[in-house]
């Protein structure tokens, strides 16, 4: 497959790192295998790192949860959660280490589908907000357990808590009105709320897109096979033209007039934007590694489909548009 890919990235900075002359020699070795992608290497030295430093290693911990999360060994970020429990001082460090725990566990009950799993979630949110009551961000994530729970009452409870605690200009909180008018939402693959300035000057919010199917493109100019691609996503966009569709490309390009250039040229008239690199915020959000890669979503702001590489994908945009179409015609009637 044809596909830009994500170079190596930098080490990790060090800021809490073990103290234990072994540990220490360890957690190089982690970041070594770091900086050679070796990701479960490092992992595994991350893990080793803290055992020799007596389970007090703060940067071990975080690059347990983080790498954890990542490759799904939740028993290794489960324990670097709870010794961040254990280490936590203060009203304000012991209510993020248990919120820091709930995600974990939320992450690894979406995975494995157990109640039991988002049930221990819920319960380190409550001991989070018991050390630290405003807690806006402890609010939206008990809000999304509950709902996977299917205690959508209670949810609704928490996203409006979260709503009134946090600006209007939020992504998220654009994100909770939508789950307390439809908590069932919670509960699907919903894609991350994000909002982003087109070059035109436009404002353009994942919620806001709301009712309209959604084509996320990301691509670079340097990159040869999203250049190949293009062709194809023009045909997209004039085909589907008049639709409720949304085209949104967003660049890993660092230069911006060189991408400025390549949009006119190429006559690229969908809302763009440049993130910058595969370091920039959207491109982080979406754990893009490797481009062309778009996202399919559909009206309610669900992820339908996922491709690396150029992929026919007008049938899918077809049958969702349609839908969209549908959900349009209904809310219509009911006015």
């Amino acid at each position: 497959m044809m596909v830009c890919l994500l170079m190596p990235v930098s080490a990790q900075e060090k800021s809490g790192g073990p103290t234990n002359e072994k540990a220490r020699k360890t957690y190089e070795s982690a970041l070594k295998s770091l900086r050679e992608r070796k990701t479960e290497w490092a992992l595994d030295d991350f893990k080793k790192a803290d055992k020799q430093d007596g389970g007090h290693c703060l940067d071990c911990q975080k690059q347990m949860i983080k790498y954890g999360r990542e490759l799904g060994d939740w028993k290794a970020a489960e324990l670097a959660a709870e010794e961040m429990v254990a280490e936590a001082h203060g009203a304000k460090d012991t209510a993020v280490s248990h919120y820091q725990l709930a995600v974990v566990l939320m992450e690894e009950g979406l995975q494995k589908h157990k109640d039991e799993i988002f049930a221990r979630a819920h319960e380190e949110i409550g001991k989070s907000l018991d050390a630290y009551s405003n807690f806006p961000d402890a609010f939206y994530l008990d809000g999304r357990v509950l709902a996977q729970l299917k205690r959508d009452e209670e949810a609704k409870a928490k996203f409006e808590q979260y709503v009134k605690a946090k600006p209007v200009e939020d992504p998220n909180c654009q994100r909770a009105q939508r789950y307390i008018s439809r908590p069932e939402l919670a509960r699907a693959r919903m894609v991350p709320a994000f909002s982003v300035t087109a070059t035109d000057g436009r404002r353009i919010s994942m919620d806001d897109l709301q009712g309209k199917v959604v084509l996320l493109d990301f691509w670079a100019t340097w990159c040869a096979p999203c250049r190949e691609a293009l062709p194809h996503l023009q045909k997209v966009a004039k085909k589907f033209q008049g639709e409720p569709l949304v085209i949104l490309s967003v660049s890993l390009d660092s230069d911006e007039q060189k991408w400025k250039d390549f949009i006119v040229k190429n006559e690229m008239t969908w809302p763009p934007y440049r993130d910058g690199s595969f370091n920039g915020p959207v491109a982080r959000m979406f754990a893009v590694n490797a481009i062309p890669h778009t996202f399919t979503i559909d009206a309610d702001g669900v992820l339908q489909d996922e491709h690396i590489g150029d992929a026919s994908i007008e049938g899918k945009l077809k049958k969702l548009i349609a839908h969209a179409r549908e959900l349009q015609s209904a809310d219509n009637s009911s006015k």
